[in-house]
């Protein structure tokens, strides 16, 4: 695979389904307003998450390979249709022998955003969200992008919301979110929340608190961003609720891969994961390069 460490390329899974094809449109897009190169992936293997004791017939490749061909081709014709309008895109596409998961996160190291569908046409399923999209938020390189099959269309004229805590994953995140919005001329609505929850503080002082964690966290985005209006809410509440909540009509939310209640080994925190799960609209989680 070739790559450009300058503009480095958006990377897509595609496996024919109805949700990849969303994705490949939406992938397309964010390439073009981005001028990076598109990177489709169609991988042939069983979309499990990873783990011992599972087994598998042998799979017929020459079958896969043949679906992978079609389905690539179809996501090609998809991403230019989309596309040609923004910027032409350089697109490259793969059909490789192996499963998903391992793949597209080996990928996801030369990636600038990772995008896939909340769900493919893999047999195993685990809550909302397929294994596939479940796995890379959880393990991939870079941020990765889960869209939806359909997103009612006027959300294409709502914000950028993004979940702000103060953290590492918070300040990956509105990098993410400020960039996003600024391409989409979008508006961008910065969410933070506190809580007295074993705090013993004056609960004056804890709002407070929360309005300059959340001013010093936007400090140098309005200026290096001028053209995105910010909207900043600050309200005592649970993260992934009024995340949600803000974003009824939001284009996009922006979330951390974990935050201050996390750990540094932790893959997906707990906020992050339920705002994964419950949204309506694409999400990106920022998760911070190795």
């Amino acid at each position: 695979m070739s790559t450009n460490t300058v503009n480095p390329p958006v990377l897509v899974g595609a496996d024919g389904s109805a949700d990849s094809i969303e994705a490949v449109r939406w992938a397309a897009i964010d390439a073009a307003r981005h001028g990076a190169p598109l990177h489709i992936i169609y991988a042939i293997g069983a979309p499990v998450d990873y783990g011992p004791g599972i087994a598998f017939n042998r799979i017929d490749y020459d079958v896969y390979r043949e679906a992978g061909a079609a389905s690539v081709a179809l996501a090609r014709k998809t991403a230019v249709a989309v596309s040609d309008s923004i910027h032409p895109l350089d697109i490259e596409t793969f059909v490789v022998e192996a499963p998903p998961i391992p793949v597209l996160c080996d990928r996801s190291k030369e990636a600038r955003l990772l995008v896939v569908g909340t769900r493919g046409l893999g047999a195993f399923r685990r809550g909302l969200l397929g294994s596939v999209s479940t796995s890379l938020a959880r393990h991939a390189h870079s941020p990765v992008a889960v869209i939806p099959e359909t997103v009612a269309p006027e959300r294409a004229l709502g914000p950028v919301v993004v979940g702000v805590d103060g953290s590492p994953g918070g300040t990956r995140a509105l990098d993410v979110a400020f960039d996003e919005a600024s391409r989409r001329r979008a508006a961008l609505v910065a969410v933070h929340t506190w809580s007295e929850f074993n705090r013993y503080i004056p609960r004056t002082d804890m709002a407070n608190e929360a309005e300059e964690l959340l001013a010093e966290s936007l400090a140098g985005y309005t200026e290096n961003y001028p053209d995105v209006r910010v909207q900043r809410v600050v309200t005592e509440d649970r993260p992934a609720k009024r995340i949600l909540a803000t974003a009824a009509r939001a284009q996009l939310i922006v979330v951390g891969s974990h935050g201050n209640g996390g750990f540094a080994g932790m893959t997906l925190g707990s906020n992050s994961q339920a705002v994964l799960h419950a949204a309506d609209c694409p999400v990106i989680i920022a998760r911070p390069r190795d």
